[in-house]
């Protein structure tokens, strides 16, 4: 199997597929890499070559005790990057991965970043605060971290719910979707599960968003039930200069694995890597 060897010696696991320009994916929490399977398959399809490594804590990667902080994440996806001296890369992040590819534009630069998606992504900040208003109150997640401790079999089966929009009138979400949900999370260790809960919460990325300055596409659904687009993708936008923003109306967290937006998205993310 393919890895990767961190800074404290951690091995990352990553999936390399085709050939081609390279686009890498990061994926959720609390997720692995198989998150973007069918995204890399059809990016793969039309002639890029696709990247996506399992978070440490969880998967195949391996299980630390310490370094679940966006800033260790970001330094993994580094190693990565450079086991496998990509250039020219377009970065892809959903939700977690979101900041953990801003981070990594912000601590290592984009020499070797060619373009950037971030789709409903954390940055800037989750955690409602003075100067975040939007954000949601320390509470929430509070109650992530306890769900986590206490029975996290159970509450990632509910979680799938509102992850996906199963929660709402109309859904096409099948059950399939919320089991493949809750076996993922459930290969993620719990202590890097509960820690990655303050990561992707309390870290503020509004200075990494200034400093990226290569071609950025936003896609954030307005039904997002898990990062809110007003503290989120509204925010992002107007933060990385040039940004593209696009709101997905009615779209849930993972939009990307839902079929009526999953195809929206496939089209815009090949039309913005071809372009």
């Amino acid at each position: 199997m393919p890895y990767a060897t961190a800074k404290d010696g951690t091995r990352i696991f990553f999936k390399d597929w085709g050939t081609g320009r390279p686009v890498v994916f990061s994926h959720g929490w609390p997720l692995t890499a198989d998150a973007w399977d069918p995204q890399m398959k059809w990016m793969v399809d039309n002639g890029f070559r696709g990247v996506a490594h399992d978070r440490r804590g969880g998967g195949r990667s391996g299980q630390p005790w310490e370094g679940n902080d966006l800033d260790t994440y970001a330094d993994d996806l580094a190693a990565v990057i450079e086991e496998l001296d990509l250039r020219d890369v377009i970065l892809v992040g959903h939700s977690t991965g979101g900041g953990e590819v801003t981070r990594y534009m912000g601590r290592h630069g984009t020499g070797r970043v060619a373009k950037a998606v971030l789709l409903a992504a954390i940055p800037p900040l989750m955690l409602k605060t003075e100067a975040n208003p939007e954000g949601l109150p320390i509470e929430v997640f509070d109650e992530i971290r306890e769900g986590v401790a206490k029975d996290r079999s159970q509450f990632y089966r509910d979680l799938s719910g509102p992850f996906y929009g199963a929660n709402r009138a109309g859904s096409t979400v099948s059950q399939g979707t919320r089991d493949e949900f809750w076996l993922w999370s459930m290969s993620v260790g719990i202590k890097g599960a509960y820690d990655c809960v303050k990561a992707f919460s309390e870290t503020d990325t509004t200075e990494d968003l200034k400093k990226i300055d290569v071609p950025t596409l936003i896609v954030h659904g307005d039904d997002d039930q898990i990062v809110p687009i007003v503290a989120a993708g509204a925010k992002s936008s107007k933060l990385v200069k040039g940004a593209v923003y696009k709101v997905y109306e009615g779209a849930p967290h993972g939009l990307a694995m839902v079929p009526e937006f999953a195809e929206r998205f496939n089209a815009d993310l090949l039309e913005f890597a071809r372009g």
